[in-house]
């Protein structure tokens, strides 16, 4: 008898995306456990965690005092002990109280004794919300600057429940970026089996041969709607998503090179130490015979992120930016 496997598919926001992996990776392995501002009883701000506490209880879903220092303390405790802590900061722009404890501790802890410090530290970061200079902002290049961290920045639902239960199972730290803007504005259908996306590996999000686009998160998006202006125009461009930032995909980076020989890279951080200088390096420096043109940068620009939402359109990269590049780099 022939008997066929089918995988049911479910359409989930990306919220619930990251839900879900947390939830299946806590009923999967009772090492680990939450903590942070308002994760139990409220469910926390954005309720990525409503109903957990009453699930697991309150000894594995912690409400901690309004001390990010002290979450990360205590969950870089935790990890020393055999835990696997998954601490939430209510936004990521308050990453910075524990700056300290994440670059000074937590990175050095397998470099300076070996031992292994499995925690992930999650939370909603990005613009395009009205949120203002304390509550938008894009911090993923400070912990890429440090070694010793992984770096988890996912554009899609399915990337984002794959890589939330990769970081919960790697023996490293992960800073996980989630992008508030996608939080629930972004659907898709996702597999109810178990599944993971691996750390450190970039995805072609489009095809195309007449050059490369590489990008991550929320600006995902911002690639793909120009991509279909682009194609009417007959200028077919490739979208490479990286998924991860630290570690770098160097060879899927290497490789769309290779085929379009010409790049864009698109990033909603700031302009001036952002990973479009990073990943512009590379390119020089591993694939320079490969290109055809100009290494083009396109990000937010060098300022704090405005409140007033004008500001704010003006400050991000837009659709109308990326196609005004992609049209002058192709004719180059």
């Amino acid at each position: 008898m022939l008997l066929l496997h089918f995988q049911f598919m479910a359409v989930v926001t990306y919220l619930e995306a990251i839900r879900q992996g947390m939830w299946e990776e806590m009923e999967r392995d009772a090492s680990v456990f939450c903590l942070g501002e308002d994760i139990g009883i409220y469910g926390g701000a954005f309720k990525v965690t409503e109903g957990f506490i009453d699930r697991f209880g309150p000894e594995r879903v912690i409400d901690t005092p309004i001390a990010e220092s002290a979450i990360v303390g205590a969950a870089f405790g935790a990890a020393l002990t055999g835990l696997r802590p998954v601490a939430e900061f209510q936004f990521m722009d308050f990453i910075g109280c524990a700056f300290n404890q994440i670059v000074n501790m937590v990175a050095k802890s397998h470099y300076r004794w070996g031992a292994p410090a499995p925690l992930v530290i999650r939370g909603p970061s990005g613009g395009n919300v009205h949120g203002g200079p304390f509550h938008s902002q894009n911090p993923e290049m400070w912990f890429v600057h440090a070694p010793g961290l992984k770096v988890v920045c996912p554009a899609t639902a399915y990337d984002a429940k794959g890589l939330i239960k990769a970081a919960i199972r790697d023996h490293n730290p992960v800073i996980f970026f989630e992008h508030k803007y996608l939080y629930r504005r972004i659907k898709e259908e996702i597999p109810e089996d178990d599944y993971v996306v691996p750390l450190g590996k970039a995805r072609v999000a489009r095809e195309g041969q007449h050059l490369s686009v590489i990008t991550y998160a929320a600006m995902l998006y911002v690639a793909l709607e120009a991509a279909e202006i682009l194609s009417r125009e007959g200028i077919e461009i490739e979208i490479l998503d990286l998924r991860t930032l630290s570690p770098l995909d160097r060879a899927a980076i290497a490789a769309t090179v290779k085929k379009t020989n010409k790049v864009i890279i698109l990033h909603e951080h700031a302009r001036t130490g952002g990973l479009a200088g990073e990943i512009s390096a590379i390119v020089n420096e591993e694939s320079f015979d490969d290109l055809d043109g100009p290494i083009v940068r396109l990000t937010s620009l060098d300022t704090p992120v405005p409140f007033s939402p004008p500001l704010e359109e003006f400050f991000l990269p837009k659709v109308s930016d990326l196609v005004r590049e992609a049209r002058r780099l192709r004719a180059y």
